[in-house]
């Protein structure tokens, strides 16, 4: 009796030329229309009145913590990046779709399965030729081969093609989240930023005001000055008090919504110096638009889907071929237990089945134009997508322009206004104006002095626009055809 191990090698070598033949069959032909990305949608360079400075860094080499050198931001981003849940779940949406993939790419490998069975059954006499009751026995040990399909018209691989484009698509869509959240925080913290100078602003007016008011209410009381300008007085103190209330606010809004996407609450934020539109962020080169098609990572996710409806038209268009699948056993079989692995006691069963369809309704035609019709809306987001970036980039450098132009009219607004209520309170001291002249003036200068604050930190905000439109530096973890490569090649669509 040759021993079981001798079975199972002769099996193994029979398995295997089979499983060559088959592979030389398979695999050969794919119907998936060829993947070319449409033509830019946009205009082949960025309009020269917006790019005025050709100077300055490729956003694609800066990493956020070299962009973002404010020590305390810095701390930030790290917090977030560390426990936001979108970004976790973005992550998790990654890890689903590898392990679909992964699902997926088993389809190209037939499936095994090591097996035993015995049993024992009586039959009547009058269920026989014989006429006497029998009991049989029967014990089977075998390796058998599920039900595997012959790829012959690239239905699998493009249905693997498929579930590799959808996780590239989906960890670029990952890469996306993580851009967006280092800009919604870094834009959030300029918002504080903002608030805090804001706030300074108004407490230092306050105070200003309050002594001014207790100085007119003295000079009313001694009958030094009238009722009128006393009013005026507590007018601008109270104008400036429910301003600092109303920045109260909102700087506790903000504080809570950074913590939101900090996924933790931001902790101390020690003071600063002054807010300053050139403290935080470097100078970026704009590139070309086509640029964006390799550093965006948004973009680079909608080409990724465009290549996934490709591969699935292909899947859909080899439906209407015949399907070839194979399914056998090899092993061993006896009346007897002790004979299970006896001379002649080998088994086998060959089960080649060929399905071709005649009449579904409908069905394999409607699956083809259905996903026809996917690959025209994944062309169309494509383009889409291409656009939005484009104006995105474009309003980053046109409000970097021009916020620039009107943060040096600020300026000058400011100084001018300063004078103005400088001389205005000249004037009332020597009695040629009316109060009324200096209550106008302070008003317009604090509104100035806010003005100025928020567009200092729009313009700050356009810089981290740009960062973000340009698509920031892309994170520098292995792919994931990297991270799942397998003894096996994995086959996907080329550009």
């Amino acid at each position: 009796m040759p021993p079981a191990p001798a079975i199972l090698s002769k099996f193994s070598l029979r398995l295997a030329s089979v499983l060559l033949s088959a592979s030389v069959l398979s695999g050969c032909l794919s119907f998936a229309p060829p993947t070319e990305t449409p033509e830019l949608p946009v205009a082949a360079v960025w309009p020269s009145n917006l790019v005025t400075n050709s100077a300055g860094a490729d956003a694609n080499t800066l990493a956020w913590s070299t962009y973002f050198t404010d020590p305390v931001l810095q701390r930030l981003l790290e917090t977030a990046l560390h426990n936001n849940r979108d970004l976790r779940l973005a992550a998790l949406r990654t890890e689903e779709a590898r392990a679909a993939f992964g699902i997926q790419r088993s389809e190209r490998l037939p499936d095994f399965n090591l097996g035993g069975q015995g049993g024992r059954a009586r039959v009547p006499g009058d269920l026989n030729a014989s006429g006497r009751s029998q009991v049989a026995s029967e014990y089977r040990a075998e390796v058998g081969l599920s039900s595997w399909e012959l790829d012959l018209w690239g239905r699998v691989r493009n249905l693997e093609t498929a579930a590799l484009q959808n996780w590239l698509a989906t960890d670029a869509a990952r890469q996306a989240v993580h851009l967006a959240l280092i800009v919604q925080v870094a834009d959030g913290y300029l918002g504080l930023r903002e608030l805090d100078e804001r706030v300074a602003i108004a407490q230092q007016t306050v105070s200003t005001r309050e002594e001014s008011y207790r100085i007119f209410k003295r000079r009313y009381d001694l009958g030094a000055t009238s009722k009128l300008d006393l009013t005026q007085v507590q007018t601008l103190l109270n104008q400036a008090q429910m301003l600092l209330a109303q920045l109260q606010q909102a700087r506790a809004s903000q504080l809570y919504s950074l913590g939101l996407l900090l996924g933790a609450h931001p902790g101390p934020l020690p003071a600063h110096a002054a807010f300053d539109e050139t403290m935080l962020l470097a100078e970026l080169q704009a590139g070309l638009p086509a640029d964006l098609l390799s550093n965006r990572p948004d973009i680079v996710a909608a080409e990724h889907q465009l290549r996934a409806s490709h591969a699935n038209i292909g899947a859909a268009r080899a439906a209407f071929f015949p399907r070839i699948a194979l399914t056998g056993s090899l092993g061993s079989a006896s009346a007897e237990l002790s004979g299970l692995f006896a001379s002649g006691s080998r088994a086998w069963t060959f089960l080649p089945t060929v399905s071709l369809p005649i009449f579904d309704g409908g069905r394999r035609r409607a699956s083809l134009e259905l996903s026809e019709v996917r690959s025209n809306m994944a062309v169309a987001d494509y383009e889409k997508t291409i656009q939005i970036a484009f104006r995105e980039v474009a309003d980053a450098l046109s409000a970097k322009r021009w916020l620039t132009e009107q943060l040096t009219i600020q300026r000058a607004h400011m100084q001018a206004q300063s004078e103005r209520a400088r001389l205005a309170h000249l004037r009332y001291d020597n009695g040629s104006a009316a109060y009324f002249e200096v209550l106008d003036a302070e008003r317009d200068l604090l509104n100035v002095q806010q003005s100025l604050v928020q567009a200092r930190r729009a313009l700050l905000s356009s810089q981290v626009a740009l960062y973000a439109a340009l698509g920031g530096r892309r994170l520098t973890e292995k792919s994931p055809v990297q991270a799942g490569a397998t003894s096996f090649p994995v086959t996907s669509s080329t550009r």
